[in-house]
């Protein structure tokens, strides 16, 4: 999928599904997507439990939206999320949106966002039921995001008392997924799709399409920042740079190998 970092996105969080901890590194993620225009994160901020996102919400200024638990086991942050999307849908102001939430609830609330002509974004942790994962354009786990920032707390609550510590030494990103013979055959069917004459897709056309097929597809989820790397770990397919004309820069382009 391509990113388009001037359309306008309307990110809504649902903060019973989600942790705080990883706010700063989905903002930045959601930033390759969009610029978010609405920020909005939805919950009973009368619960104790909401107390670890209150020192968030300020310095990435994102809204917080009251919704009381009117009854006991019933999520009315999730009706409140859904009426606010469907109201930024019809003001226009937007080109997109992104859920931010590992909740099925909303599987029907992104289709009907891209019935509308919206591209929508998932967010949310790898719990996320399948429904609302293909019900997205694109899906992305929290998991493979860069790990966050610890923080510790002075005794003043002004954003600038907050005093950072430095993450431990950054490790080899761990696969979240392990390549199976389905994804082999994905990959193979969608070269296939793409190819021309000799068997030769567009690297590029090819993450596209993947995503397509796959919402959650990402590289991160196999270990790899980008789809080359992890193709060219593959011994199924061969990887072509060739320069383009007029220019110095390379496109990249996979085949099937032929093992015959």
């Amino acid at each position: 999928m391509e990113n388009n970092s001037d359309q306008r996105l309307a990110v809504l969080i649902d903060a019973d599904n989600v942790p705080p901890s990883r706010i700063k590194a989905m903002l930045e993620e959601i930033a390759k997507y969009g610029t978010p225009t609405f920020k909005r994160i939805y919950g009973d901020w009368t619960s104790p439990t909401k107390s670890s996102w209150k020192s968030v919400l300020l310095p990435y200024a994102i809204t917080p939206i009251q919704q009381y638990s009117y009854t006991t086991g019933k999520n009315a942050s999730d009706s409140a999320l859904i009426i606010d999307a469907m109201d930024i849908l019809y003001s226009g102001k937007v080109g997109g949106f992104c859920i931010v939430s590992s909740d099925s609830d909303f599987t029907r609330l992104a289709t009907r966002l891209r019935e509308a002509g919206m591209t929508v974004y998932g967010m949310g942790e790898k719990k996320t039921p399948l429904p609302f994962i293909s019900a997205c354009d694109k899906f992305i786990y929290i998991e493979i995001l860069e790990s966050p920032v610890q923080e510790e707390k002075n005794t003043s609550d002004s954003p600038s008392a907050t005093k950072k510590i430095k993450p431990p030494p950054a490790q080899a990103a761990k696969p979240m997924s392990k390549v199976t013979p389905e994804f082999v055959k994905l990959v193979k069917d969608s070269i296939n799709d793409l190819a021309d004459e000799d068997g030769w897709a567009f690297l590029s056309n090819l993450g596209v399409l993947l995503i397509k097929k796959m919402p959650d597809f990402d590289p991160r989820n196999y270990g790899y920042k980008k789809l080359t790397p992890l193709i060219k770990r593959l011994p199924y397919f061969e990887i072509q740079e060739r320069k383009a004309k007029d220019s110095d820069a390379l496109a990249v382009f996979v085949r099937i190998k032929d093992v015959g």
